[in-house]
């Protein structure tokens, strides 16, 4: 059996972190998101993952957001059959294996051109990979933009500087007629967390910005509009959490401040 060395740089390599936390939640007896082929896929990866130090309360939020956006493009492909799905910051996710698209969907997943090369040799799929840097607009000359089309940005936005991930919206909301974007949305204080996280930390990584309130992406003049805000700690799948880690976060469910710094999954309309 083949085994990928990969060659990624730092802000690369955290797909390799996203990945391991939905394998070890496939290996789980009660599965949030049982993504199956992310875990042959890490077992085919040669990386040291324990150096990522990956904790329980990562494995079980990571498969649950990505359990949550795939439901809001599972939904919006139903709604709209011949729409552009967009996966960017896509990395090793095996989003669209999961959601399976009918054949009338063009899938592209975009990141950047060393990941996307990496994707094609371990990952092939009926997906248009896309290998660009996000913080540029050139890349979008190669997505259709006559149909409507759902964006997923999962994990991307505290990694992008800046404004880039407002600029980059406008130019997204400004190429398609139609459409929603779907993310996982960091308050301030977690993006700011997140590099004393022990798996960030060790890749060295310094997360950048997020938002507090999820009405705020209206304002960045991408014609957003804000359809659904998805608490995570009220998510019912949270039953499937180990112990203690279901407990705690059934407390802090009782708080919707302290609920934000966590997981939660935003959707727009525009």
């Amino acid at each position: 059996m083949d085994r990928w060395q990969p060659e990624l740089g730092l802000i690369q390599e955290t797909l390799l972190l996203t990945l391991y936390a939905r394998a070890l939640d496939a290996a789980r007896p009660g599965p949030i998101l049982g993504d199956r082929l992310s875990a042959d896929l890490a077992g085919r990866i040669d990386y040291d993952f324990a150096k990522l130090k990956v904790k329980p309360s990562l494995v079980v939020t990571t498969a649950l957001r990505a359990r949550k956006l795939d439901g809001v493009v599972r939904s919006f492909v139903a709604a709209h059959p011949g729409c552009v799905v967009l996966d960017l910051g896509c990395g090793l996710d095996t989003r669209m294996f999961r959601c399976d698209p009918p054949p009338g969907v063009d899938w592209f997943d975009v990141d950047f051109p060393e990941v996307v090369s990496l994707r094609s040799a371990c990952l092939p799929g009926r997906s248009h990979l896309v290998g660009a840097d996000l913080t540029g607009s050139g890349w979008l000359a190669a997505i259709p933009g006559d149909r409507p089309a759902v964006i997923v940005a999962e994990g991307l936005l505290p990694f992008m500087p800046g404004d880039s991930f407002h600029t980059m919206t406008r130019a997204l909301t400004s190429h398609f007629p139609s459409g929603e974007l779907a993310l996982n949305g960091y308050t301030r204080f977690a993006a700011w967390a997140m590099k004393y996280h022990p798996t960030i930390k060790a890749l060295g990584i310094r997360a950048a910005q997020g938002f507090d309130d999820p009405r705020e992406p209206e304002s960045w003049g991408a014609g957003l509009e804000l359809v659904e805000e998805q608490i995570l700690t009220r998510a019912p799948e949270v039953a499937r959490f180990p112990q203690p880690l279901r407990t705690l976060t059934r407390l802090t469910a009782r708080s919707t401040a302290l609920s934000r710094q966590g997981a939660r999954v935003l959707r727009y309309r525009f």
